[in-house]
């Protein structure tokens, strides 16, 4: 449920006029309604582009000026606000949670340090940060709620002590700059990034509908289907509820790399971009990093959207890649779309992903599961007499073995998969629904299936 990593290695530059080319054998494949890129270098204007509608079936096109929710990026302003805090001389970044957050005092989770909190090194797991993501919550006091409950939770490993990413350690940095701040997240995002960046169609989720916005649209059986509405929602603020256009985006990215002091020190700017410790030598301060290569980024993924923005800080050149449409598995995925242009726009080698058959068999598999088991009541009942007539051990058996499989499978599809996925079924639901639709409907047709097959048997006709 998170972005994508990715490692490109650096060639000779590819001119940007094989983006239009790639976009257009790739954008298809990828079911992507519509589509904007950005493109930044040092010394050169930036250069921007769009493609399709904003919403499939409509005629309003999407321009490099159109809001998309843009998923994890996000977590880059809210380390970027952290930072911010922290050289203003508010903000320790090896102090408690617990110092500046009270209901943490005392919790398993109030020694973790801001420092971990910032590079996913709090102990928090991938899955403990998916589990409750929810688009629900709106109210003013929304962070508060969320830090309370986390506070409440024991981290799946012991804080500092090994890196996993976590959407709970930025939903406690969201209240953390309420509290140290004063200002309520959107406020402060607003004040003191947005506006000095000049990202003048960008905004922070508040809860609203938009209808500037593109409009997400989710995987359905190999379609896209689109969300009813242009909902943001607060609650996904600090971990992935940025709004903001490739144009935009592109600002964000020279501002980042100019090497000045001005929304943040030219130090902090590049500590943020720097391992954060021993234990976390690819994650800085809300971007991922790839040594090998220099490149600094962090891919998105919200319901509906999937993102990925990538710089070269020592060269000073980057890329936004913002689609309105969620991967499928194996079917309809967006990832070769925006690591394809990505490298054609800041010249990187990038090969493909390659063969996605396995996922797509997983996929068709799944979905054809519960098809499976409805033919199989309809043999069950043409064949009752034979099932009937099955007597002795060996009868009983091929009875009522089925059963027991199948509520074995239901539970594996019910409690193991998500855990795979590193979410929750909810979850699974609200960004891939024609999965967490096939995931449901085959735990719960393999078990009815086995006891439908018991019903015919043992429910004789009257004589």
């Amino acid at each position: 449920m998170i972005g994508l990593v990715f490692a490109f290695a650096v060639q000779a530059n590819v001119p940007r006029g094989t983006i239009e080319s790639f976009i257009d054998r790739e954008m298809p494949a990828s079911g992507t309604p519509g589509l904007a890129y950005a493109v930044v270098q040092a010394g050169a204007d930036k250069k921007a582009g769009a493609r399709g509608v904003k919403r499939a079936g409509g005629e309003a096109a999407i321009t490099p000026d159109t809001p998309f929710i843009t998923g994890s990026i996000s977590k880059s302003f809210t380390a970027l606000a952290v930072m911010q805090l922290v050289e203003a001389g508010k903000i320790d970044l090896d102090a408690e949670i617990s110092q500046y957050l009270a209901e943490f005092s005392g919790q398993p989770a109030g020694t973790i340090t801001i420092r971990q909190l910032l590079s996913h090194t709090s102990g928090f797991s991938t899955y403990q940060g998916n589990v409750s993501h929810t688009e629900g919550s709106q109210g003013g006091e929304v962070f508060a709620q969320q830090a309370a409950a986390i506070a409440t939770l024991t981290p799946a490993y012991a804080p500092g002590t090994r890196w996993e990413y976590s959407n709970q350690n930025y939903k406690i940095l969201g209240r953390l700059i309420e509290v140290v701040s004063g200002q309520s997240f959107i406020g402060y995002i607003t004040g003191n990034i947005l506006e000095p960046v000049g990202m003048r169609n960008s905004f922070v989720s508040d809860g609203k509908d938009h209808a500037e916005m593109a409009t997400g649209h989710r995987p359905w059986f190999g379609s896209k289907r689109p969300l009813a509405r242009n909902s943001t929602h607060l609650a996904t603020a600090p971990q992935g509820g940025i709004v903001a256009s490739a144009s935009d985006l592109a600002l964000y990215m020279q501002t980042m790399m100019n090497g000045e002091d001005d929304i943040l020190s030219a130090e902090g700017k590049a500590a943020m971009m720097s391992p954060a410790s021993d234990i976390s030598p690819n994650y800085g301060f809300g971007w991922f990093l790839d040594p090998d290569d220099g490149t600094v980024f962090h891919s998105g993924a919200s319901p509906g959207f999937e993102t990925l923005l990538t710089m070269v800080p020592a060269e000073q050149k980057g890329a936004a890649v913002l689609v309105n449409a969620g991967s499928g598995i194996g079917f309809g995925e967006s990832i070769e779309l925006r690591n394809g242009i990505t490298a054609r726009a800041i010249g990187l080698d990038y090969n493909g992903e390659g063969s996605r058959f396995w996922q797509k068999a997983m996929f068709v598999g799944l979905a054809l599961l519960p098809v499976l088991y409805l033919v199989s009541m309809v043999w069950a009942w043409r064949h009752r007499a034979q099932l009937r007539a099955k007597s002795g051990a060996s009868g009983l058996f091929s009875l009522w073995f089925p059963l027991l499989t199948t509520i074995g499978a239901a539970v594996f599809l019910l409690v193991f998969v998500p855990q795979i996925f590193a979410a929750s079924l909810p979850t699974i639901g609200l960004f891939q629904p024609d999965t967490g639709l096939a995931i449901v409907a085959a735990a719960a047709l393999g078990v009815l299936w086995a006891i439908f097959r018991l019903g015919v048997v043992y429910t004789k006709p009257a004589k």
